[in-house]
């Protein structure tokens, strides 16, 4: 079924065409009597394709195809989509380009409201703090679902959205940040290799994993990852509108959507379809149309990162496991 939208944009665009063949025809074919006709009729089509171009553009303007964006978070956070010592999963989500698809879709009169498509298990501290940020700027609705699961730096985002929405089966939660380790001392000796240190700062090599972790250091990395966690509860806290206590109570567990929603870390429970119908309510029209924001990557670009990516696998393959790995801290 077509949309009144639709059916205004496609009157919009046949007249304009219509319009203009008739001008480019009059001006350039009839008219000039000592015109070649070849040459007017070379002007008069490409008089017809501006009209079609302008009519376009006056359609799409006066009846814009979509009035929500969508954003999806898919896979691990990471800064840009990489990392690790082993190569990352391809759905990691580069966090760079969700806050340029979100920045774009703000600065683009036509969409009235944001939908953030949370699929992840989480993933690096800062990274979802900055796709939470983008969300919290955007203005209008913004509305976070899932259908699979929003944990960690998923549900960090989601602190920076209006609502969260999740199936009953959807698993939520894991409200905590983890740092760790590998700790190769034993491998090292056992093979002759063995940690010389050359460092300015008591605590510049903590976590190295050549060397037995001393309780001092332990206890400055349990720090760090103590203050990211405070962070994260505040982050929850405020922008879900819960006690930081009860944030705190769940002990990073994670619940099914239903659970979840009992204990208003979910907003509502339903569909994507549901979703639309309360976005179409809210912005007081019969339906919503949803496009999907990707990054806008020139081809070039893609490539060089594709072809990164196949080398660093490469590389990983046969080096990632006997290679040091530092401390590394994510939520």
């Amino acid at each position: 079924m077509i949309s009144k939208a639709g059916i205004g944009r496609l009157a919009i665009v046949l007249s304009g065409t219509v319009l203009f063949a008739v001008l480019g025809v009059g001006l350039f074919v009839v008219y000039p009597e000592t015109v070649a006709e070849l040459l007017g009729v070379v002007l008069a089509l490409a008089a017809l394709l501006v009209g079609v171009k302008i009519a376009g553009s006056i359609a799409g303007s006066l009846f814009p195809g979509y009035d929500v964006a969508e954003v999806a978070v898919e896979g691990p956070i990471t800064r840009d989509g990489g990392g690790g010592a082993l190569p990352s999963s391809p759905r990691a989500t580069p966090a760079d380009d969700i806050v340029e698809q979100i920045d774009r879709a703000n600065d683009d009169d036509n969409v009235q409201a944001l939908l953030m498509k949370l699929n992840t298990p989480g993933g690096e501290v800062v990274p979802s703090d900055d796709i939470r940020l983008a969300a919290e700027r955007f203005e209008g609705p913004t509305i976070a679902y899932t259908t699979d699961v929003c944990a960690s730096g998923g549900y960090w985002i989601a602190s920076g959205c209006d609502e969260l929405w999740a199936r009953e089966g959807s698993i939520v939660g894991s409200i905590g940040v983890i740092g760790s380790r590998v700790n190769a001392s034993e491998l090292a000796e056992k093979v002759g290799l063995s940690y010389e240190r050359l460092a300015a700062g008591e605590y510049k090599d903590a976590g190295t994993p050549l060397k037995e972790l001393e309780e001092d250091e332990r206890e400055y990395l349990q720090g760090v990852i103590d203050d990211y966690y405070e962070t994260f509860v505040e982050r929850v806290s405020d922008g879900r509108d819960l006690e930081p206590e009860f944030v705190r109570d769940t002990e990073a567990r994670i619940y099914l959507g239903e659970s979840a929603h009992e204990l208003e870390l979910v907003d509502e429970l339903g569909t994507r379809r549901d979703v639309e119908e309360v976005l179409a309510e809210r912005l007081e029209t019969e339906e919503v149309t949803v496009e999907e924001f990707e990054p806008e990557r020139p081809l070039v670009a893609r490539m060089g990162a594709g072809a990164r990516s196949v080398a660093y696998a490469f590389g990983a393959g046969i080096a990632g496991l006997a290679g040091p790995r530092e401390f590394r801290l994510r939520s």
